[in-house]
């Protein structure tokens, strides 16, 4: 028998991936997991009411409250430690955390990168930076990845990919909507479900 999972989800904006965490489990598409904890780093994010209409905990750490990266992340981590938490997803979370925070969670970090590793990734492209990079260098394909955490921006082990064609047209905010709908919303729950039934 598997040990329920306990899924913290950290986020810091409209929650759109979150939302889709929590239709796969409310329609049993993660097996094995509870979304137990939604942690914001901003206390407007609209992902905190998402997580509140299911009835999830919340936690806010404002980014404000702390003077350098490393107490910001020991907070956080005191924060999980709380919530006995097996899994952390970094879903739109708008911070570097320090190392110390990948070292104690080595492998229980997942990220989901909105394009396909290693193009268009590392420091400062996230948002809309990506998908403006994939149309400027002017390719056919780009996807999402979900990837585990490790002290490189976007550099830890790949879980899965799905790539997602670019059409004529597109818009930096079109292609940014069409990757979210058809690649990230599928391979990040489903990512998590294979974590939480043990088979990563």
């Amino acid at each position: 028998m598997i040990k329920e999972k306990n899924i913290a989800v950290l986020v810091s904006g409209g929650g759109t991936n979150l939302q889709a965490l929590i239709d796969a489990v409310n329609d049993g598409r993660i097996k094995n997991g509870r979304i137990s904890l939604v942690l914001s780093s901003n206390p407007d994010a609209y992902a905190l009411t998402r997580a509140r209409k299911n009835n999830i905990p919340v936690l806010v750490v404002p980014r404000s409250d702390y003077d350098c990266r490393a107490s910001f992340t020991e907070a956080i981590v005191n924060a999980l430690s709380e919530y006995n938490t097996d899994l952390i997803v970094l879903a739109g979370f708008m911070y570097i955390l320090d190392s110390s925070f990948v070292k104690k969670y080595e492998n229980r970090i997942m990220n989901v990168h909105p394009a396909l590793i290693p193009s268009f990734c590392g420091e400062g492209m996230y948002g809309l930076r990506p998908h403006k990079a994939a149309l400027e260098r002017g390719v056919k394909i780009t996807g999402a990845t979900v990837h585990f955490v490790n002290e490189v921006a976007d550099g830890g082990r790949i879980i899965l990919q799905k790539a997602v064609a670019v059409e004529e047209g597109d818009t930096p905010e079109t292609l940014q909507k069409r990757v979210m709908e058809q690649a990230e919303w599928e391979i990040l729950p489903e990512a998590v479900n294979l974590f939480c039934c043990d088979k990563l």
